[in-house]
């Protein structure tokens, strides 16, 4: 849906007023549940000096633990409306900033600039805080895309592209549209030096994540220790050969990896951090950094 300029800056500020109060409701909550779990502790201590559990405080923890799981299902429920209205933000300004491109107003970013737009980008990347049990879905972390899913329009994705002199290149690109009648895209390098659009077959694109992965609720959402990935070399908009060197281990660190660097002896560059959002399975196309 289309917004122009004023009516986005209005859905933006409604959402901003509604995240706020949600914001200060989970203060509140989290008060009211701070209480009960020092009552909760206080009973255990209670429980450890007279060396056993009375029927009494048996049913008093039994209704303590209750109102604490209630309490902690009302902060989630919050938590989750809050982050809800982050993401309907980032959509807004997602669907103004792809109007101002069709509209021929897109911004001229300089090259540091762009370093840290997509730095940016990765680590506001959305995490996916899944309920007990529930599986992390395609597009986060390392799940790859179902066989049939479509990028959408204004998605990033790594784009193979034949370069002037070193023949095909992974590049990051964002797409401008997808033509289902010959089941190609249309996308934009995103390195604006460039100025390069490129239509290109659903082979030679691959999305890239939508959601980050949690290490430590999610472990099995990662690329494991010595996979053979693609990912975006630091301060490039390229992506190329690396292996896996070290995980993140915590929802806000990157990955380390090695790049197939033919120009150290051991063939692999030194270690170096990758956002889990440029970290991505592609197969084997001898890409490698040369130096």
């Amino acid at each position: 849906m289309a917004f122009s300029a004023d009516a986005a800056a209005f859905q933006v500020q409604e959402r901003l007023k509604a995240l706020y109060h949600l914001v200060h409701e989970i203060e509140e909550e989290r008060v009211r549940s701070e209480h009960n779990l020092n009552n909760i502790s206080k009973a255990h201590d209670k429980i450890n000096q007279e060396e056993k559990v009375s029927p009494y405080y048996q049913q008093k923890l039994k209704g303590l633990y209750k109102a604490a799981v209630s309490d902690a299902a009302q902060e989630e429920e919050l938590i989750r409306n809050a982050l809800n209205k982050v993401n309907e933000i980032r959509a807004i300004r997602n669907e103004r900033r792809i109007q101002a491109r069709n509209a021929g107003n897109k911004e001229t970013i300089r090259r540091g600039a762009l370093m840290k737009m997509l730095q940016s980008s990765a680590q506001t990347l959305p995490l996916w805080v899944g309920k007990l049990g529930e599986k992390p879905p395609p597009l986060c972390g390392a799940v790859p895309a179902e066989p049939t899913y479509i990028a959408k329009m204004g998605d990033m994705v790594a784009a193979l592209v034949k370069g002037a002199e070193e023949g095909d290149n992974w590049i990051l690109a964002e797409v401008v549209q997808f033509n289902p009648a010959t089941n190609k895209y249309e996308v934009d390098d995103i390195d604006e030096e460039q100025k390069d659009r490129h239509i290109l077959s659903r082979r030679r694109v691959v999305p890239l994540p939508l959601m980050r992965a949690n290490p430590e609720t999610d472990p099995h959402a990662l690329f494991p220790k010595g996979a053979t990935v693609m990912a975006l070399y630091p301060q490039t908009t390229c992506f190329y050969k690396a292996v896996v060197n070290q995980l993140p281990t915590t929802s806000t660190e990157e990955y380390e990896v090695l790049f197939e660097d033919s120009s150290y002896a051991e063939g692999y560059s030194p270690p170096l951090t990758v956002a889990q959002r440029y970290v991505i399975s592609i197969k084997d196309k001898k890409n490698k950094i040369q130096t």
